[in-house]
């Protein structure tokens, strides 16, 4: 089956949060999850969507009619939206370098993926009597393809400052678009993207890279979810928290927040 997805992730000092929209086949999801950090609170919510329905997280146009998730040009005049009882949130995305992979698979389909990190992001968050409204730094992932009945992988983006004071923004993945060149990692720096080579998970808690670097994650808190729902069923954890250590080419962080991810999908 055809799947494809819109995932959008603002990081800042005040709130991590995350938002998205899926379909898989004939089937559709929306889901969001904002955590307060000063609070310590977790808000989330997964809700099918039904064909042609809205759900939760969604995208306008500059003339405020629904416009496609995939394919919009960079730059383009698009605010993503994610509206539940007690939550109200517009996320509107500055410009900046996409990375592009298009990846076959051992069946002789493709994957398709583009994403962005270390953008800076206009933020208006509402959760219940509480208001941000801010310019934070976060990262954008759209994805096709008939990706492998089977598919594991775990994933990690985020954005940081270095010691030298530039910034950083990664996208980081083993199990998925991740050929030893030409995959979709990719690690921003003043927002000038290039390819790392491949990385190794040391499970939810470090990424490895070949130049011996080594990214450290401190979980905050943690989205799971596993559901069986016939045609598809998964499992994942994707916690969201804070990092430290090295990027390639002895680049240290100050300091780093974002997500790291473990998936396994039967779809």
């Amino acid at each position: 089956m055809l799947k494809r997805w819109r995932y959008v992730a603002v990081f800042a000092d005040e709130f991590l949060l995350c938002g998205a929209r899926v379909q898989v086949g004939p089937m559709g999801q929306t889901f969001w999850v904002v955590w307060d950090r000063e609070d310590k609170r977790m808000h989330e919510h997964t809700r099918m969507r039904l064909p042609g329905g809205r759900g939760e997280v969604w995208r306008e146009g500059r003339d405020g009619r629904p416009a496609p998730g995939l394919g919009k040009k960079p730059g383009a005049a698009l605010t993503d939206h994610v509206m539940a009882e007690d939550v109200r949130i517009r996320l509107r995305f500055g410009n900046g370098e996409w990375v592009e992979a298009v990846c076959p698979t051992p069946e002789g389909q493709y994957c398709w993926t583009r994403k962005r990190a270390d953008v800076a992001v206009e933020c208006d968050v509402r959760v219940g009597e509480k208001r941000w409204q801010l310019e934070a730094r976060g990262v954008e992932d759209e994805s096709a393809g008939y990706h492998p009945r089977h598919t594991v992988w775990s994933w990690s983006s985020g954005v940081g400052v270095l010691d030298d004071g530039r910034s950083a923004g990664w996208n980081l993945v083993d199990g998925i678009n991740d050929p030893a060149q030409r995959s979709e990692r990719a690690i921003w720096i003043d927002g000038a993207p290039s390819e790392p080579g491949p990385v190794e998970f040391d499970g939810l808690e470090a990424i490895g890279f070949d130049d011996g670097a080594r990214l450290e994650f401190e979980a905050e808190t943690e989205r799971r979810r596993t559901e069986n729902r016939l045609l598809v069923r998964y499992s994942y954890r994707q916690p969201f928290g804070s990092f430290s250590g090295t990027l390639p080419g002895g680049l240290r962080l100050k300091s780093g927040l974002g997500v790291m991810e473990h998936h396994d999908a039967h779809w």
